[in-house]
């Protein structure tokens, strides 16, 4: 994938002009890994953006993105997202057209446990670049404005 010049642009369209004047326009098939919208794909300096498919009977580990927010769409798939509440696990079941937000530093892990068919979908952080921290298991965050 080429980075900053002509991603998915005419020429006449504002290729030259400097990269946060312009607007970027990622094809489908055209992502760089998970990344569609980063620092690295189109010089986003705030924002990424990405697709993640999750194959069937998968599960993440237990992790956070950092002081990054993170929202997700559900694209395709019957995926759920467990977390902590500080008694015990909470599972949200989730299917097409389904939105979450996941507050920073809140440990969470996502499963797909459709033997089937894969889950697909998009995630946008408040960071330029995906930022995954894992941890050893889901707990309740204390003490800061993420509950």
């Amino acid at each position: 994938m080429t980075t900053h010049t002509g991603i998915g642009s005419e020429r006449n369209s504002g290729d030259d002009a400097p990269l946060n004047n312009r607007v970027h326009h990622v094809r489908a098939g055209e992502l760089d890994g998970h990344a569609a919208i980063s620092g690295g794909t189109v010089g986003s300096r705030k924002l990424w953006m990405g697709m993640v498919v999750n194959p069937p009977l998968s599960a993440t580990d237990n992790h956070h993105h950092g002081d990054s927010e993170a929202g997700i769409y559900v694209v395709s798939g019957h995926p759920v997202f467990v977390y902590h509440d500080g008694a015990q696990e909470v599972r949200l079941a989730a299917g097409p057209g389904d939105f979450f937000l996941v507050p920073p530093f809140v440990p969470h892990r996502e499963e797909n446990p459709d033997p089937n068919e894969p889950a697909v979908v998009v995630i946008a952080r408040t960071t330029q670049e995906p930022v995954k921290v894992s941890v050893p298991e889901l707990y309740r965050l204390e003490g800061t404005d993420a509950q």
